[in-house]
């Protein structure tokens, strides 16, 4: 394992030569809690001007397994279109050379910060319902997106988004299981017997739109929005309903810490100009909680019996797979009257 020092004059020496620039280091840090990638903060002279990067690094092993170029692209042409607030991208190099492993570079986002637990400050009172009213307006903004005019042509498109879906983290979780999982086996089988038409509009998904993925600024801005490493085409339903998941919020009341839930449906419905179907969204709903259980599970395994020990394979592997589990026992209940009965709208 290479030390902060050396990875951040390696990144250094590599932008010089990317740019032509002469680039000295001024200060690196890595950023704590990403599960697929290694994040670090890197600040630079170019030509004695300062500047901020943020590089991306492989790890040894990852919660979620994604391909580093999808992810990039992904950026590449969102950045370009401007269908959402992102991080302009720099650079993709997919061989290790002095990094050890592949990685990406993008430019730093000053001003802003991801933490969920910051939004709980009481600084950040006065300013929640506006972050929460961009954060699903810019997710409605992007449903009115046709994928063919943002340059994805790099992702497959769905025949049926939701059977698309389904059979991929089955798949995930009857490979990754440590043990049996009797919960996650009755919602794939409820999801099985009631798959929704497939829509009649499809979208560019993030896949993983919640709060702890995007900078918000002190004043309530988003200032952009972070790690696309599962987007794809699908069911625009399946963001909206992974972003509205009690998992997110302490307050079950609230979505994602900011708004009421039926709020935060309506500023998406506005924003995209559909009107949510029920049915749809509730098995949508109960897709994300089988999908969370997928993520969990294999990163369970992956800190078994993969390379490395990071703590937060094991916290997401085992406690979050119990809390999502009594979310999708309540949801699996149509006449539920249990504490997530609320969060089935």
């Amino acid at each position: 394992m290479q030390d902060l020092e050396h990875i951040g004059r390696s990144a250094a020496s590599y932008l010089g030569k990317h740019w032509g620039a002469d680039c000295q280091l001024r200060g690196i840090a890595q950023i704590p809690g990403g599960a697929s990638r290694e994040t670090y903060l890197i600040q630079l002279d170019r030509n004695g001007d300062p500047l901020g990067v943020v590089l991306r690094r492989d790890p040894p092993s990852s919660l979620i397994d994604t391909e580093r170029a999808h992810e990039y692209n992904t950026y590449v042409a969102i950045h370009h279109h401007g269908a959402m607030p992102v991080p302009e991208p720099i650079v993709l190099e997919e061989s290790p050379g002095d990094l050890e492993r592949p990685f990406s570079i993008m430019a730093l986002v000053p001003g802003g910060q991801a933490s969920p637990g910051g939004l709980d400050e009481p600084d950040m009172q006065p300013h929640l319902k506006k972050l929460g009213t961009r954060k699903w307006q810019l997710l409605g903004n992007m449903a009115r997106y046709s994928y063919d005019a943002l340059g994805i042509d790099f992702m497959d498109v769905p025949e049926h988004a939701a059977a698309h879906e389904l059979t991929y983290w089955r798949e995930v979780i009857n490979s990754d299981a440590l043990h049996p999982q009797p919960i996650a086996q009755a919602a794939l089988r409820w999801l099985e017997r009631h798959l929704p038409p497939p829509p009649t509009h499809l979208a560019l998904v993030h896949g993983d739109y919640r709060t702890g993925n995007y900078l918000y600024s002190d004043e309530g801005e988003i200032l952009a929005v972070l790690d696309w490493e599962m987007a794809h085409i699908g069911d625009p339903l399946e963001d909206l309903a992974w972003s509205l998941d009690p998992l997110w919020s302490p307050d079950l009341h609230h979505a994602g810490r900011l708004l009421p839930r039926a709020d935060a449906l309506a500023i998406w419905e506005e924003a995209s100009g559909m009107t949510v179907d029920r049915d749809a969204f509730r098995w949508w709903q109960i897709f994300a909680s089988v999908k969370a259980i997928a993520i969990w599970i294999s990163s369970a395994e992956d800190y078994v019996n993969g390379t490395t020990k990071e703590p937060i394979l094991a916290i997401a592997g085992w406690p979050m797979i119990d809390r999502q589990n009594r979310i999708l026992l309540d949801r699996l209940s149509p006449e539920s009257r249990h504490q997530y009965a609320e969060a089935l709208l």
